[in-house]
């Protein structure tokens, strides 16, 4: 019996349809599946972390204290151990990723779109504008950030308005460099001559015709960032600059649990590895999105 074609439907239509669903699988395959799961677990505690955690972070239980593991012989009511106060490490750490999730967000939000018009706006006027910027920039950026947050904190007092604004004060020249660089090699392309014949203003060319061809970059770069961020926040926390306790962070779960660390180890562990576990899978999907949005890269 022949098999009848769809009607409508071209052998060439066929062809390259499949050809696309190849490449998909293809692309999808490679994709890195535990950073993802790590990156989407992350969010989840962020956004619904009271909700799920076995325990309330906040309540203490002295009888509990320094409890260690279930599964080291502790009790069966504390998978990671108690702190301590008598806290739940598991808890506290599903919770204390709100606080982390919160800063890099706010953080790379204020710094990623002032670089990238910052940036836009220098290579476009070029001159002595952009020498100006650039310099400006480069001071923002080789000032150790470290000391500009703990001059926040001393000034402010420790909270998340230090933290958030010494990540985005350096954050903000990292992403206009970038976005300068790549607006000098897209603004000498044909499409942007042929907008400037036909009468487009500056304000079009910089905003529709140049930058959503730089938005690969950008987004590569927010993602590598969102690590920085989550490590920065966690730094100034364990240095006492970073959000203050009560609340749940990880950097300060690691700093409480240092003169324990002999006989109760797993009070800086855990959070020391949910930190390096998180800020891997960040760095690992941005370099996968690099290698796949930068045709440079997918030509190799």
């Amino acid at each position: 019996m022949a098999v009848l074609a769809r009607p409508g439907v071209t052998v060439q239509e066929r062809t390259a349809a499949a050809t696309w669903w190849k490449a998909a699988w293809g692309s999808l395959s490679r994709w890195p599946a535990i950073p993802a799961l790590i990156v989407v677990l992350f969010v989840v505690c962020a956004l619904f972390g009271p909700w799920i955690a076995p325990h309330d972070a906040f309540a203490t239980n002295l009888r509990a204290r320094l409890t260690a593991p279930a599964w080291a012989g502790g009790s069966g009511g504390y998978v990671l151990g108690a702190d301590q106060l008598g806290r739940d490490i598991f808890s506290r750490i599903i919770v204390g990723a709100r606080t982390s999730f919160i800063v890099a967000l706010v953080a790379l939000a204020f710094g990623s779109v002032l670089g990238s018009v910052i940036g836009l706006a220098a290579a476009f006027l070029g001159g002595r504008t952009d020498a100006i910027i650039m310099r400006v920039a480069d001071a923002a950026i080789s000032f150790p950030i470290i000391v500009l947050a703990l001059l926040l904190a001393t000034v402010m007092g420790p909270g998340l308005v230090p933290v958030v604004l010494s990540a985005a004060l350096v954050l903000w020249a990292q992403f206009s460099r970038l976005i300068r660089s790549e607006v000098l090699a897209v603004k000498e392309r044909e499409f942007v001559t042929l907008a400037r014949v036909t009468g487009a203003s500056n304000a079009r060319l910089m905003f529709v015709h140049i930058l959503p061809n730089v938005l690969n970059s950008v987004l590569v770069l927010l993602t590598l960032q969102l690590g920085f961020v989550i490590l920065l926040e966690a730094t100034l926390s364990f240095l006492g600059a970073g959000i203050p306790p009560p609340t749940p962070t990880w950097g300060e779960m690691v700093a409480s649990g240092r003169a324990y660390i002999a006989s109760a180890w797993w009070l800086t562990l855990f959070p020391g590895i949910a930190i390096a576990l998180v800020v891997m899978a960040f760095n690992l999907i941005g370099d996968w999105l690099r290698d796949h949005l930068d045709p440079r890269l997918r030509q190799l």
